[in-house]
C-alpha cells in the first residue's frame, strides 16, 4: 500500500538513492541536498512515497520568486524539482500520487503558485498551463510547452510578468 508523507533526516540517504536511480546520475540527488541548505526549503514540503516502508519515491517543493520588471521584491512562487520514482515503481501511479499530494500540502499550507519544468504531456493533467503565454519566462532557454506553472489559489498570478528566478543550486543541474 502507498503512503505519502514529509520526509524525515533519517530519510535522506533513501532520498538520495531514488533521486540518483530514477535519474541514472547524481546531479538531481545533489540538487536536493543543496536546496535542504537553503532558506527555500520548506520540510513539510520534501514528500516521500512509502510502499511495505522503503522510500519509492520523492517530491520536493522550494521556495522561489519571480523577478517582475519593476519589482525590487520577487513575487514569491515555489518549484517542483525534483520529482523521482524508482526506476520499479515507475508507471504504477506513484509519481501523479506524489504530485497531487504535494499540490495539496502547498495549498494547504498557504502557497498560491508553482512552476515545472517538465514533460508537457505529464504536468498538465494536473493543472499546470505553459507559463509564457502567462507572462512568465524562464530563466535559461526552455521550450515553452515544458515551462509551466499552476495557480494553487485562483488569480495568485494575475498581473504578474517577469522572470522566474532559481536560487544557485539550480545551475548545478
Amino acid at each position: 500500500m502507498l503512503g505519502i508523507r514529509a520526509e524525515t533526516a533519517a530519510d535522506f540517504p533513501a532520498v538520495r538513492e531514488v533521486n540518483r536511480l530514477a535519474f541514472g546520475r547524481d546531479a538531481e540527488a545533489g540538487l536536493v541536498d543543496a536546496l535542504r541548505a537553503t532558506d527555500g526549503y520548506i520540510p513539510e514540503l520534501s514528500r516521500v512515497a512509502v510502499v511495505d516502508g522503503r522510500i519509492v519515491g520523492h517530491i520536493l517543493f522550494t521556495r522561489i520568486g519571480i523577478v517582475t520588471a519593476g519589482g525590487v521584491v520577487p513575487t514569491p512562487t515555489l518549484a517542483l524539482a525534483p520529482m523521482a520514482v524508482l526506476p520499479e515503481h515507475q508507471n504504477r501511479g506513484v509519481g501523479s500520487a506524489l504530485v497531487r499530494d504535494g499540490l495539496e500540502t502547498c495549498r494547504r499550507l498557504g502557497h498560491g503558485s508553482v512552476i515545472v519544468l517538465g514533460h508537457p504531456a505529464y504536468y498538465p493533467r494536473f493543472g499546470f498551463v505553459p507559463a509564457r503565454p502567462r507572462g512568465i519566462a524562464a530563466p535559461f532557454p526552455a521550450p515553452d510547452e515544458a515551462f509551466m506553472l499552476i495557480e494553487l489559489v485562483p488569480g495568485a498570478l494575475d498581473g504578474v510578468r517577469g522572470t522566474v528566478q532559481y536560487p544557485p543550486a539550480f545551475s548545478e543541474v
